[in-house]
């Protein structure tokens, strides 16, 4: 099965230049879900790319039977931030120009909507899939209206029209699936939403975040938190839905890495969902894999008390328990007395899921991660 692939103009630089997205699109011969993944939209984290290639090369051994809907493909998603440099390290987590992260910028209807439970009402006694449908056209037909203003004489902030491109591939899917890495140097995890941890489990990973803590402004978040709204709303009204609509991010090792070994759990986790959620059409079958689960408020972020250089680090991956010591600091005084030892202890037990990349600190800098 070849791809129909699309080269999506999204900014002219001052050069005349232009960057562009490329979109590879798989359709089956059997009409169904619509499952959309992009990767590399933090400029750092690049594993996602490599899973994307693989996952484009497997589509390829494909017969149009074996798949049903289609799988659009979305790698290096975003341009500025993969080019951004600061000496050998790459950055791109940030928009240079108005200082925004890249992932805390798009449009979620959610909080623009001021009828939600009205149209809930109008919708109580109806099949889940002419909600599902009534729903969406109006989620669609309100982002269609943010046209008006980028097409205008005054025009909008690039991170603006960016995410209106990305989002406009989105809009209408089933199934979002995010591709991502530490900043730092990370473990393999998810992060999930509400009622969907079963699904979770066929992405074939040991852990997973649930997300009972966000403002709507990622774009995972952005997708699915009407859905959830409605939801919510539904179930307050005496009806129980739980749509089959889903957004996923996966956090696959570390930053500026391609690593085997995330590229490869990514990879199957991606197939092995699809599989379970029937867009693949094959004799194997698709498997959960049992999980260790959190929530997003139950993680800990530790941040240096005090400026200097961390030492006796704990191991990425380390099960630690309340009052172990995480890592030290040797921190040099300018006050004329001589260097010291500072240890940091953790608060809580939990698993050291992320830790920062540079041993060197200032004070208030992030240190590590503990789920």
């Amino acid at each position: 099965m070849i791809p129909n692939i699309y080269t999506i103009p999204l900014i002219q630089l001052a050069s005349g230049d232009r960057l562009s997205l490329q979109v590879y699109r798989f359709v089956g011969a059997k009409s169904g879900k619509k499952v959309y993944l992009q990767a590399n939209l933090h400029g750092a984290e690049i594993a996602g790319n490599a899973v994307i290639y693989q996952l484009i090369e497997f589509l390829k051994t494909l017969q149009v039977t074996q798949l049903v809907g289609e799988v659009w493909l979305v790698p290096v998603c975003n341009p500025l931030g993969v080019n951004q440099r600061s000496h050998r390290f790459a950055s791109g987590r940030y928009c240079v120009y108005e200082g925004k992260d890249w992932n805390r910028i798009f449009w979620d209807y959610e909080k623009s909507q001021d009828d939600l439970e009205e149209f809930a009402k109008t919708q109580i006694n109806l099949d889940i899939d002419t909600i599902r449908i009534n729903y969406s056209n109006k989620i669609i037909n309100h982002f269609a209206t943010l046209t008006e203003k980028i097409h205008s004489p005054s025009s909008v902030p690039f991170t603006e029209l960016f995410r209106y491109r990305l989002q406009s591939l989105s809009i209408d899917a089933d199934y979002v699936i995010d591709l991502h890495t530490s900043t730092d140097r990370g473990l393999d995890y998810l992060y999930y939403f509400s009622s969907r941890e079963l699904s979770a489990q066929y992405f074939l990973l040991d852990y997973g975040i649930l997300l009972d803590d966000y403002d709507g402004d990622a774009f995972d978040e952005a997708f699915i938190k009407p859905w959830l709204a409605l939801e919510n709303t539904l179930r307050q009204l005496g009806r129980e839905i739980t749509f089959d609509i889903e957004a996923w991010t996966l956090e696959l090792g570390s930053g500026m890495q391609m690593t085997p070994q995330s590229v490869e759990k990514g990879v199957q986790g991606v197939k092995n969902y699809l599989l379970h959620k029937g867009v693949l059409a094959l004799k194997t079958k698709a498997i959960a894999h049992e999980m260790t689960f959190r929530s997003k408020s139950q993680v800990t972020k530790y941040y240096a008390p005090v400026g200097g250089m961390v030492q006796a680090r704990v191991p990425l991956g380390s099960e630690v328990e309340a009052g172990e010591k995480l890592y030290e600091i040797l921190m040099f005084n300018k006050t004329g007395e001589l260097p010291s030892l500072i240890d940091i202890c953790a608060e809580k037990d939990g698993l050291v899921y992320d830790v920062a990349t540079n041993h060197a600190v200032n004070e208030g800098e992030y240190v590590l991660a503990v789920m």
